[in-house]
């Protein structure tokens, strides 16, 4: 999707309905500066407000992710290329969200390493000894939590068993045993237990 151009058809039916980027901000519930971002092509809408907007520009969602307005004959066409671009953009987001993913995890265990390695040879008291490794585990916690909610959001989990692919919960990724980005977990669809796969398409 071109976002240059998205922005250009947002400001031009945002003007053709005598709206400011501040009346279309308020009518949202955001701020102008979302709007100016989405004008300028620094970003997209996100999907919890796209029909919202879509209502206010008098446009549909189709039109809106096109960048113009559509012909009845070209709608079709144009509504499965959209369609596939966001496809796309999810896939992109997902990979570059699960590399984050080990960054994060890589940059927790080596300061919690490092402290440890500080702790266990340097020359202190035993309670600074202990103050250091609380230090290490804190981040190192909040990191791993966080990379284990990107983790369960980016892509999806294929059952082994009837090889739908799904979102699991939160709790189910944090608690299933796992290897690497494999994990043991029960499949909503078919209600079997299998070392799922982390997969970055549905299809």
């Amino acid at each position: 999707m071109d976002q240059i151009k998205i922005g250009k058809f947002i400001a031009e039916c945002r003007k053709k309905n005598n709206l400011t980027q501040m009346q279309l901000a308020e009518k949202l519930n955001i701020t102008d500066r979302a709007i100016s971002k989405w004008e300028n092509g620094k970003g997209m809408p996100d999907s919890s407000i796209m029909l919202d907007l879509c209502n206010e520009l008098k446009i549909s969602v189709n039109e809106l992710l096109s960048g113009e307005v559509l012909e009845m004959n070209n709608y079709n066409e144009k509504l499965e290329k959209n369609l596939i671009d966001m496809v796309k953009q999810k896939e992109e987001s997902d990979k570059r969200l699960l590399t984050m993913e080990i960054v994060i995890g890589v940059l927790a265990g080596l300061v919690l390493f490092i402290l440890i390695f500080v702790a266990s040879f340097v020359e202190m008291a035993d309670w600074l000894r202990i103050l250091l490794i609380i230090i290490g585990l804190i981040p190192f916690m909040i990191g791993i939590l966080f990379a284990i909610r990107i983790e369960q959001t980016a892509g999806y989990y294929e059952c082994q068993k009837c090889h739908h692919k799904y979102i699991p919960t939160y709790s189910s990724v944090l608690w299933s045993m796992h290897i690497n980005r494999t994990r043991y977990m029960k499949c909503p669809k078919c209600n079997q237990k299998s070392w799922q796969k982390k997969v970055i398409s549905k299809s």
